[in-house]
């Protein structure tokens, strides 16, 4: 037996992830605006502290959801169903707030570790990160899979795996983009309702299975 998800199912985890990465949020805030302000280096320091602050996310998804699935596959399918509403909510606050990408002007240059703090309490410390986890890395598990536990933790690194050089990216075009984003509400928009769309579509999948 094998840790790996279908590949149909890898495929759309990617591309649903790589949204999610890429729409402004106070983490791409945070290692942006250090980039800008304070130079690449802190840019790097305020991401890796984010993603630490996920990698601790995902292990608490992972052992956290596994053990109420050996508890009840009931509960862990309705903590599925209780996502899929939280992912549609998700979706109609992108579309009426916006993209929270609000660089700040004049960051003080701070040491990279309290800079990486930073990016850890950004992560580790929001209530909306916690819950995205617990509700997102289920949609792609069956409750009646026996390789559940490890698939999301499989899946919660792979995240990250894909999050790093993107993100890095981003830091290295912190101008170009930040530019483009200004310049474009458009763009903007776009951002909003492509994630609005794309939580829609997984609530969705998820009340349709349900249903058949």
């Amino acid at each position: 037996m094998t840790i790996l998800p279908a590949p149909e199912i890898l495929a759309v985890f990617t591309l649903a992830s790589l949204i999610l990465i890429i729409t402004p949020g106070p983490d791409m805030t945070l290692f942006l605006g250090q980039t800008l302000a304070a130079g690449r280096a802190r840019g790097v320091a305020a991401m890796l502290g984010a993603m630490t602050g996920l990698l601790a996310h995902s292990l608490l998804a992972a052992f956290g959801l596994s053990a109420l699935l050996v508890a009840s596959a009931t509960a862990f399918t309705a903590i599925k169903l209780a996502g899929a509403v939280y992912l549609v909510w998700l979706g109609v606050q992108a579309i009426r707030q916006g993209s929270a990408l609000t660089l700040a002007s004049g960051t003080r240059r701070r040491p990279l570790r309290d800079v990486y703090l930073m990016g850890l309490g950004v992560n580790l410390l929001n209530p909306k990160i916690v819950m995205f986890f617990l509700t997102f890395l289920p949609q792609f598990v069956s409750a009646r899979d026996p390789q559940a536990a490890a698939k999301l933790l499989f899946l919660g690194l792979f995240f990250i795996a894909l999050a790093i050089p993107v993100c890095g990216a981003l830091i290295l075009a912190a101008e170009r983009f930040t530019q483009a984003m200004r310049r474009s509400p458009r763009l903007m928009r776009a951002f909003d309702w492509t994630f609005a769309g794309l939580m829609g579509a997984f609530a969705a999948r998820l009340l349709l299975a349900r249903g058949s």
